[in-house]
């Protein structure tokens, strides 16, 4: 019977924790940088992976890209959240932004088919926020996640720049052959889209265009102009309560 390492998701909980504090914090980078440095190679040995010093360098060559990309993150939160006080509320308090933060981290490893890892560091995430979005995905700039709770990011997404995403929002793929595993399964919004709350976008082929608002509880299989307004009609009554009625 084969032996698995699943020990190594304490390893790589820890690991990510410190990285995403590193990230922000001057102190916590001094203090972790060499621990950083030596768990990565650890883990890249212990998943049998060649050229982990390698891969190490090339990813913290990234870091300082990625560290302005957050900050663009952060700020959009700041701008399109009425509830946020400060940016160091953003940075402290808000799970979508810690997903956000972990998901441009692996995606990096992810481009350097380190597979394992980064599905690894979006797992703890996943626990934690609730967030669930593939390190393969492709996010521009800008990017604002609200509440976040349920909300599913397939491998082959790709999302534009000032893209906004409610809770329970699904961009998702029609089920394929395994053999088909390379072949684009999830959607492409495009630039300046916003999805509201519970909406679900299904397949490799489908484009949301450009500032477009996708309503609440929506269901797409097909793509969708730029600039369009889509919503899921419902008729909703209210009316006095007749008499005898329990509240």
């Amino acid at each position: 019977m084969k032996s698995y390492n699943v020990c190594l998701k304490d390893t790589v909980k820890l690991f990510t924790k410190r990285l995403f504090y590193s990230l922000f914090d001057e102190e916590q980078q001094t203090e972790h940088e060499a621990y950083l440095e030596s768990t990565f190679l650890k883990i890249l040995s212990r998943l049998s992976l060649d050229g982990g010093y390698h891969a190490w360098e090339t990813f913290r060559a990234k870091l300082p890209e990625l560290r302005r990309k957050l900050d663009l993150d952060a700020i959009a939160f700041e701008c399109n959240d009425p509830a946020s006080h400060s940016l160091d509320e953003i940075y402290l308090a808000y799970p979508g932004f810690h997903a956000i933060a972990i998901y441009r981290l692996s995606h990096e490893l992810y481009k350097q088919k380190v597979h394992i890892l980064p599905r690894m560091m979006s797992e703890y995430i996943h626990g934690i926020t609730g967030i669930d979005i593939h390190p393969g995905a492709t996010i521009g700039d800008s990017f604002y996640i609200d509440h976040g709770t349920g909300i599913v990011i397939g491998e082959t997404s790709i999302i534009g720049n000032h893209v906004k995403i409610y809770q329970g929002v699904t961009l998702g793929g029609i089920s394929v052959a395994k053999n088909l595993a390379s072949v684009k399964r999830h959607p492409t919004i495009e630039d300046n889209v916003c999805i509201y709350a519970n909406a679900t976008i299904l397949g490799g082929d489908i484009v949301i265009g450009a500032n477009s608002i996708i309503g609440a509880n929506v269901w797409i299989t097909q793509s969708v102009p730029e600039n369009s307004l889509v919503t899921y009609q419902t008729e909703i009554k209210i009316r006095p309560k007749k008499n005898g009625i329990r509240k």
